[in-house]
Formats: C-alpha cells, sequence, structure tokens
C-alpha cells in the first residue's frame, strides 16, 4: 500500500480516537482525549495549494439591476488544498481583487509545510502577508477547517463548538432580470413554481427600472404567492436614498422582509445609516464586508437593521461567525449572502448552524440561507450530492470536514486555467 494511503489511514484512525473520546464524556476517556490532543496531535503537513478559475457561458444572459450589459458568463475560483496524508480540502471565493495572485502569490508559499490543524497559527500566518485580502483567505479558511474536520473525522459544524440546528431555513435566491425578458412577465411565474417546489421565501432583483414600474412588480409577485411567503427584494446599489425611501415605502405595504444594498456600498455604505433611521422596512446590508473591523464600523454607525457578511468575502467561517456575534450585541440580525457554488453553501450551511438566533424568544427570527436559483454548474455539478431545500429548509451535512464530495472531473471541465 501507498505511503500516503498509509498516512491517510493513521490520520484518520487517530482523529476518530481523539473524536471518540471527547464524546465518551467519562472523566477517564476526557482525560485520555486531553492528554492525546497535547501529546499526539495528528502530525499533518500542507503540501500543496492549487487554484482552478472556472468559466461558464450562460444559456441565457442574466443579471442584477446592475448589470450592463447582462452577464454571459458566470465565474468562480476554486482553491484545493493538499496534504502529505492524503487528505484534501476545498474552498471557493470570487476571482476579483487579486484573490487569485494572493492566494498563489502571497499565501500558499507560505502555508506549505504548515500543520492544517494548526488553524489559529494558520489563520494569523493568511492575513499577515496580504494587506487584507478577505477573498483569498476565505477560500483557504475554507479549504483548512474541510481538511481538520475530515482528519479529526468531524463536521466543520463541531469543530467550532456544535450546532445548534440539524436543519437551515432557505430562501430561494431568484428572479433575476433575463434577456429578451420583461419582469412583469416572468417574475411572478417563477415566484409561483418555486413556492411549489417548497420554498417559503424567495428573494427578487428590483432597481434596473422606475420604482412606479417596479412597485407594480413586486405587488404582481406578493399576489402570485400569497400573504403567507415571505419576501425580500435586492436593490443592487441602484438607487439613490431619494428613490430607496420611496421604493421602501411600497414594500413595506406589500409586507416584504427586507430591502437587501439599495444604495451603492462603496465609501464605507455612505447613507446607510440615514436611510435606516428614515426606513420602516428593515434594511439590509453588508455583504462587502472584509473583515470583523469593517463589520463592526458598519454596526456601530447603525447603518443596517441586518447584516450579511458572505463567508467568502469576508475571510471565512470563523469570521463570520466572530460578526454574528457583533451584530447580536447590537440587536442587529446577521443573514449571510451566499451567491456561489456547492462548495460555498456547505460552508454557509456550516457557519449557520452554529450560529444562534438573535434574542432568547421563541426562534422566529433564525438565520437562513440564501439559495441561487440561477444557471450555475459549480451548485449543481460540481458534487456528487448536490444541496436540495425541502419544505423551505436544507440540511446540515453530517460527514466530516465541509460533508461534500468534489468530482474533480467537473472542475477540471470548467477550469479555463489551472495552477
Amino acid at each position: 500500500m501507498p505511503a500516503s494511503h498509509t498516512n491517510r489511514r493513521e490520520i484518520l484512525q487517530k482523529g476518530a480516537i481523539l473524536a471518540a473520546g471527547y464524546f465518551a464524556g467519562t472523566p477517564s476517556s476526557a482525560q485520555a482525549a486531553a492528554s492525546n490532543l497535547q501529546t499526539d496531535l495528528p502530525k499533518l503537513k500542507i503540501t500543496g495549494v492549487k487554484t482552478f478559475l472556472l468559466k461558464h457561458k450562460l444559456k441565457r444572459p442574466f443579471g442584477v439591476s446592475v448589470s450592463v450589459p447582462l452577464d454571459e458568463f458566470r465565474r468562480t475560483l476554486l482553491v484545493k488544498i493538499e496534504t502529505d496524508a492524503g487528505l484534501t480540502g476545498w474552498g471557493e471565493t470570487a476571482p476579483v481583487s487579486g484573490s487569485r495572485d494572493t492566494i498563489d502569490n502571497q499565501i500558499a508559499p507560505r502555508l506549505i509545510g504548515q500543520n492544517p490543524l494548526e488553524q489559529r497559527k494558520l489563520w494569523r500566518l493568511m492575513w499577515g502577508p496580504n494587506f487584507g485580502n478577505a477573498l483569498a483567505v476565505a477560500a483557504l479558511d475554507m479549504a483548512v477547517n474541510d481538511i481538520r474536520g475530515k482528519a479529526l473525522n468531524l463536521p466543520v459544524a463541531e469543530l467550532f463548538g456544535g450546532r445548534l440546528r440539524d436543519r437551515v431555513p432557505v430562501y430561494a435566491s431568484a428572479m433575476n432580470y433575463l434577456e429578451g425578458a420583461q419582469p412583469e412577465d416572468h417574475y411572478p411565474r417563477e415566484a409561483e413554481e418555486l413556492v411549489r417546489q417548497g420554498f417559503k421565501a424567495l428573494k427578487m432583483r428590483i432597481g434596473r427600472y422606475s420604482v412606479l414600474r417596479e412597485a407594480a412588480v413586486a405587488a404582481s409577485v406578493r399576489k402570485a404567492v400569497g400573504p403567507d411567503i415571505k419576501l425580500m427584494a435586492d436593490g443592487n446599489a441602484a438607487y439613490t436614498l431619494s428613490s430607496a425611501m420611496r421604493m421602501g415605502e411600497k414594500l413595506e405595504e406589500l409586507g416584504f422582509e427586507y430591502f437587501e444594498e439599495p444604495l451603492p456600498q462603496g465609501s464605507h455604505y455612505a447613507g446607510y445609516e440615514e436611510l435606516r433611521q428614515k426606513l420602516e422596512l428593515p434594511l439590509a446590508a453588508g455583504e462587502a464586508v472584509d473583515s470583523r473591523a469593517s463589520a463592526k464600523e458598519l454596526i456601530d454607525r447603525k447603518c443596517m437593521h441586518i447584516i450579511q457578511p458572505d463567508v467568502s468575502l469576508c475571510g471565512g467561517i470563523g469570521e463570520t461567525l466572530f460578526i454574528s456575534e457583533l451584530a447580536a450585541l447590537s440587536g442587529i440580525r446577521c443573514i449571510p449572502h451566499c451567491w456561489g457554488g456547492a462548495i460555498l453553501i456547505a460552508a454557509t450551511v456550516h457557519t449557520l448552524a452554529l450560529m444562534p438566533d438573535p434574542h432568547w424568544g421563541f426562534p422566529t427570527d433564525t438565520p437562513m440561507l440564501e439559495l441561487d436559483q440561477s444557471e450555475n454548474p459549480w451548485r449543481t455539478e460540481i458534487v456528487k450530492q448536490p444541496f436540495q431545500q425541502k419544505d423551505g429548509f436544507v440540511k446540515v451535512p453530517t460527514r466530516p470536514g465541509l460533508g461534500i464530495e468534489v468530482n474533480e472531473n467537473i472542475v477540471e471541465k470548467y477550469a479555463i486555467n489551472r495552477r
């Protein structure tokens, strides 16, 4: 048997022993587990860090309010971390802001030879040399935690203290602008179909046309799904303060849950605190935060009722959890943004399993998973078992690590250049 396979088996056996000792609960087993953690932690080494830029031509161009022209392609950046034990971990982020070069040229060389189980040490190492490129850190953080879970035979949620829920509520992120279609025609039909599939909450895109026109579209969607379905609207930075106020008032009348990022995110979310003060409808924002520090600034300024850190954009799973706790201290809900493939979805689901409800009352404000319903092959093809909602919920994976099995043949199919 090859040495790497033997080493991998030994690593998994040690992880299982450590986990079993921890969960057994007896004093002797707990002491033994503690001793093992101190003296017999699996000795893993990172041997490789590879990035894959994926690209897919859409069958039908689509986009949001500010997509001019509409998007013809979909792209994502995957990272794979390899170890000397044969264990691998996967992460995902957006291929913008130099994320790939930062991973390849700045962080990856520092990770080679490191033990991925030393997560706190690696967290500091990854942030230190890259001048705050949270996208790069986020993908690597997912991959490191994927390996940690596999090595210790634990799902990622258990690595962070144990899940609070076995399934998470989900909303369909849908109703985009389509080439050759008018929102009046396809938004209501799409909403009805999503409800038939079992979704209890839906998000639509607005902001491309006038307030008067799109208020009528929102009303038609509400009429199509009825009063019991949660509806949200994403403005994608297409409004001014005054037009956002007018649109927000219309959405409030229609019983929408929240209005997402109507103003531009640049310049530290300028104007959001004023909009929050004037708008009765809850205001959601924060998908562009790049760390706990930038999130804290927005929370302290009272820029939103709901903050939306993205696991793939703000620095990873631990950073998102930290932001959610900051939000809870200020009475603000946290509903993470999620726009990507199955790897990002898996990381977000584990994060949501760990996030507490924002108050001690009956859990009516449980954080939700954003589940994109647009054309996305790395959501539906890249893993052996894609995430599926049932009755408005998605189950939290129970397998070690992120709990997904990446089909590398599909990765190679969509990779336009690999490093």
